[in-house]
C-alpha cells in the first residue's frame, strides 16, 4: 500500500498492486496527476467520504474495438431508430447523467462532484469527451465519456441510459470511431457481464500494459 506525496505527481510501478489492484492512496486529482495517471494504465475509484484510491486492475477488462458485438436485435433496433449521436456536444450534462444514474447493486456513485470536475478538466484539456445520444424531442436519452489515456488507448469511464438501448447506440459509436483513429483498445476497467455481453474480455495486466510502453 502506497501513499501518495501532493507534491509528486508519479506512481508506484502497477505490478506492485494488491490481488484486488489497490495501487496506491493519497495524492490529489489535479490534471497533470490524472493525465500521468492514466498514461501508466491507472485509474481513481473512491468514495467521496474516504481518500482517493487508485487502481489497475489483474486481468484487465478491454474492447478491442474490432471484436465488438452486436447482437441480431440489436442491429434490427438501430435499423428502425431516429436517433442522433454526436461527440462532444454536452459533456457535462453525460457526466451528470452518469452520475445520477441508478445501477443495480450500487448504493450511491463513485462518480461524486469532486470526480466530475476532475473529468471536466480533463474534457476542457483535450484529454477526455464524451458521446451523446438524442431523441427526435432533442432530449438526452443516453451517453458516456472517456478519457484519451495515450495513442493507442482510450478508457471507457461510464454510461447511462434513460430510453432503452441508448448507451449500447453510445458504446457502438465509441467503438466505430475508436476503429477509425487507429484505437488499440477500449479500457473498460473491470469485468462487468454487459460489458461481455458487448465483446469486451479481460486480458492479463502485463499485456494491458504494453500498450502503454
Amino acid at each position: 500500500m502506497f501513499q501518495l506525496n501532493i507534491d509528486d505527481i508519479n506512481f508506484p510501478p502497477v505490478k506492485l498492486a494488491s490481488k484486488e489492484g489497490f495501487l496506491a492512496f493519497g495524492g490529489d486529482l489535479s490534471l497533470p496527476r490524472l493525465i500521468k495517471a492514466y498514461q501508466n494504465g491507472i485509474f481513481p475509484w473512491y468514495s467521496e467520504e474516504y481518500e482517493i484510491l487508485w487502481w489497475s486492475p489483474d486481468p484487465r477488462m478491454v474492447l478491442f474495438p474490432e471484436e465488438v458485438k452486436i447482437s441480431k436485435s440489436m442491429r434490427s433496433f438501430i435499423r428502425k431508430t431516429n436517433y442522433t449521436i454526436t461527440v462532444n456536444k454536452d459533456f457535462k450534462s453525460v457526466i451528470e447523467n452518469c452520475a445520477t444514474a441508478k445501477r443495480k447493486d450500487s448504493e450511491g456513485t463513485w462518480l461524486h462532484h469532486e470526480m466530475q470536475e476532475a473529468y471536466i478538466r480533463l474534457h476542457n484539456a483535450g484529454r477526455a469527451f464524451s458521446v451523446e445520444v438524442w431523441n427526435e424531442q432533442d432530449e438526452l436519452v443516453g451517453g458516456l465519456y472517456a478519457v484519451i489515456s495515450n495513442k493507442r488507448v482510450w478508457s471507457g469511464e461510464s454510461m447511462f441510459h434513460k430510453e432503452s438501448n441508448t448507451s449500447k447506440l453510445a458504446f457502438f459509436h465509441l467503438a466505430k470511431i475508436a476503429k477509425k483513429n487507429n484505437i488499440d483498445i477500449i479500457d473498460c476497467q473491470q469485468y462487468t457481464p454487459h460489458l461481455a455481453s458487448l465483446g469486451a474480455r479481460e486480458i492479463p495486466r502485463v499485456e494491458f500494459m504494453k500498450y502503454f510502453e
